[in-house]
C-alpha cells in the first residue's frame, strides 16, 4: 500500500502538469448541468497534447471560450485598449517624423512646406500615410523633388480619403508625376484644392492630368501659375472644365505662352457658373482671347474677382469686356493695372463704375493713359462706395487729377477706403502735393496711404510737410506711411517721430 505522503506527492504533480485550459473548462463544466456536460474523456484527450498542439488548438477555440468565459467582458475591453493603444503608437510615428523635419504634427493638416524633403522623406511619408486616415490637408510645396519622387507618393494618396487640400508648389513635378497625379486625385473623392503652381514641367504635359478628371469633380480651387503652360494646355483644361463644374478658382497666372489657347477655354467656362476667380496676370492675353472672354463673361453670375494685370497686348477690346461687366452683380475686385488702357476704355469704365454697387478694389496702375482723366473716371463716383482699396501707381497724373480725387473724398464718397497707393507718380509737382493734403478728407478709415517716387527720383519735401502732419489727425487708423525717394533730413524725421509721441500714434514711416 502507498503510504499517505506517496499518494498526496502524486496528487499535487496532477495538478501541476494540468494545463491552465483543463482549469478552465472544468470550471466552465461544473458550472453546468448534467444535461449541458459534454463527455470529459473526450475533453481531456482534446486538451492532453504536445505545447505546440495546445497553443494551436486554443487559436482555433479562441472565440468559443470567449463566449463562454464570463470574463469576455473584460477581454472586449482590452482588446479596445489595445486598439486604442496601437493607434497611438502608428501616430507617434508620424509625430517623430514630423518633428525631425522640425514642423508641428496635426492629425487634419501635415504641413511640410519649405522643409527640403529628400526621396527617402517622401517614401517615409507615403509608408505613414495609412496612419493619418483623417487628414485634409497635404502641403509639400517648395521641396525641390528629384523628378518622380511624388510619384512614389501618389500611389498612396488613396489612404488619405478625408483628403480636402493639396499643395505641391514647386516640386519639379517631373511627366511621371504628373501623369501619376492624375490617377490619385481619381481617388481623391472630396479634394477640392490643389496647387501645382511653379512647376514648369507642367507645361505642355497638362494633358495627362486633366484628361483624368472625373465627371462632377469636387474640385473648387485649381492654381497653375508659372507652369510655363501652351496653347495646347489652353486647350486641354479647357476641355477639363465640362467636369470641372464644381470650380470657384481658377489661377492660370504668368503664363505667357498659354495665349491663344485661352480663347478655347474661355468658351468653356460656361460650364463653371460657380466660378468666383478668374485670375489672368500676365498670360499672354490676345484681343481674341478677351473678345471671348467678353462674350462669355455675362453668364458667370458669381464672379467676384478678376485679374488681367500686365496683359499690353489686350489694347483698345478691354473696354468691351469693361462693359459686360456691369452685369455681374456680385463683382468686387478688378485689376487692369499695366494692360494699355486707352482713353475710350476709360470712358467705359466710367460708365460701368455706377454698376458696380459691391466694388471693393480698383486696380488701375501703370496705366499712362490716366493721367489728366482720372477726374472723368471719379465723376461717375457721386455716390457712397464701398470701395476699400484704390491703386493709381505710376499712371501720369497731374494735378487735376489729385484735386479730382480729394474733392470726391472730401464729398464723403470714399468713406471706405482702406488703402490708397499713389506710387511713382513723378508728374505731380510739389503745389499740388500740398494742396492735396490740405483738402483731402473724410478718409476715416484709411490705414495705409503710398506716396513714394520713382527710384533714382530725388526730390525735396519741405514745401508740404508741415501739411501732411496736419493731414495725420484727419486720418485717425493710418499706420503705414510710404514716402520712399523723398528727401527727408534728420530734423524732419525727429518731426515725424515727435508726432507719433505727442499724438499717441504709432504711424510707419518709411522713406
Amino acid at each position: 500500500m502507498e503510504s499517505a505522503d506517496s499518494k498526496h506527492h502524486k496528487k499535487e504533480n496532477a495538478k501541476q502538469s494540468r494545463s491552465p485550459f483543463d482549469l478552465i473548462v472544468n470550471q466552465i463544466w461544473s458550472n453546468k448541468s448534467f444535461a449541458e456536460r459534454w463527455p470529459q474523456s473526450s475533453v481531456s484527450r482534446f486538451f492532453k497534447q504536445s505545447e505546440n498542439s495546445l497553443k494551436s488548438g486554443y487559436s482555433t477555440s479562441k472565440n468559443e471560450l470567449e463566449e463562454m468565459s464570463p470574463d469576455s467582458e473584460t477581454d472586449k475591453n482590452k482588446q479596445a485598449l489595445s486598439d486604442v493603444e496601437d493607434t497611438a503608437g502608428k501616430w507617434e510615428q508620424v509625430a517623430e517624423f514630423m518633428d525631425k523635419l522640425g514642423k508641428k504634427p496635426d492629425h487634419k493638416c501635415l504641413n511640410l512646406n519649405n522643409c527640403q524633403l529628400t526621396t527617402n522623406d517622401v517614401v517615409q511619408l507615403a509608408a505613414l500615410l495609412p496612419n493619418v486616415p483623417s487628414v485634409e490637408e497635404l502641403d509639400l510645396s517648395w521641396n525641390e523633388l528629384p523628378g518622380g519622387a511624388v510619384k512614389l507618393l501618389c500611389s498612396h494618396l488613396q489612404h488619405t480619403p478625408q483628403l480636402r487640400v493639396l499643395e505641391l508648389a514647386s516640386c519639379q513635378l517631373s511627366q511621371l508625376d504628373i501623369s501619376s497625379l492624375g490617377d490619385s486625385v481619381q481617388l481623391l473623392v472630396n479634394i477640392e484644392k490643389l496647387d501645382l503652381s511653379w512647376n514648369s514641367e507642367l507645361g505642355g504635359n497638362l494633358s495627362l492630368f486633366a484628361e483624368k478628371l472625373q465627371t462632377h469633380s469636387t474640385l473648387k480651387i485649381l492654381k497653375l501659375v508659372d507652369c510655363n503652360l501652351t496653347e495646347e494646355d489652353g486647350v486641354a483644361l479647357g476641355k477639363a472644365l465640362s467636369v470641372t463644374t464644381n470650380l470657384e478658382v481658377l489661377d492660370l497666372s504668368t503664363n505667357g505662352s498659354i495665349g491663344c489657347g485661352l480663347a478655347f477655354l474661355f468658351q468653356e467656362l460656361r460650364h463653371v457658373p460657380h466660378l468666383q476667380v478668374l485670375k489672368l496676370r500676365n498670360c499672354g492675353l490676345t484681343q481674341v482671347g478677351v473678345q471671348m472672354l467678353a462674350q462669355i463673361i455675362p453668364l458667370l453670375k458669381n464672379l467676384q474677382v478678376l485679374n488681367l494685370a500686365l496683359n499690353k497686348n489686350i489694347g483698345h477690346t478691354v473696354k468691351h469686356l469693361i462693359a459686360r461687366i456691369r452685369f455681374l452683380p456680385k463683382f468686387r475686385n478688378l485689376n487692369v493695372s499695366s494692360c494699355n488702357l486707352t482713353k475710350e476704355s476709360i470712358v467705359e469704365l466710367a460708365d460701368t463704375l455706377p454698376h458696380l454697387t459691391e466694388l471693393e478694389t480698383l486696380n488701375l496702375s501703370w496705366n499712362k493713359s490716366l493721367g489728366g482723366n482720372l477726374g472723368e473716371l471719379l465723376r461717375m463716383l457721386q455716390n457712397e462706395t464701398r470701395l476699400r482699396v484704390l491703386k493709381l501707381c505710376s499712371c501720369n497724373l497731374t494735378g487735376h487729377d489729385m484735386a479730382a480725387l480729394a474733392s470726391l473724398s472730401s464729398a464723403g464718397f470714399l468713406s471706405s477706403l482702406e488703402m490708397l497707393h499713389l506710387t511713382y507718380n513723378n508728374t505731380v509737382d510739389d503745389q499740388s502735393w500740398m494742396k492735396f493734403l490740405q483738402e483731402i478728407n473724410g478718409l476715416k478709415l484709411l490705414s495705409e496711404l503710398d506716396i513714394g517716387l520713382m527710384p533714382l527720383s530725388h526730390r525735396e519735401c519741405s514745401l508740404w510737410l508741415t501739411d501732411l502732419l496736419h493731414a495725420l489727425s484727419r486720418f485717425p487708423s493710418l499706420v503705414e506711411l510710404g514716402m520712399h525717394h523723398w528727401v527727408i533730413t534728420a530734423s524732419q524725421r525727429e518731426r515725424l517721430d515727435t508726432y507719433n509721441k505727442n499724438n499717441h500714434r504709432n504711424i510707419h514711416f518709411t522713406y
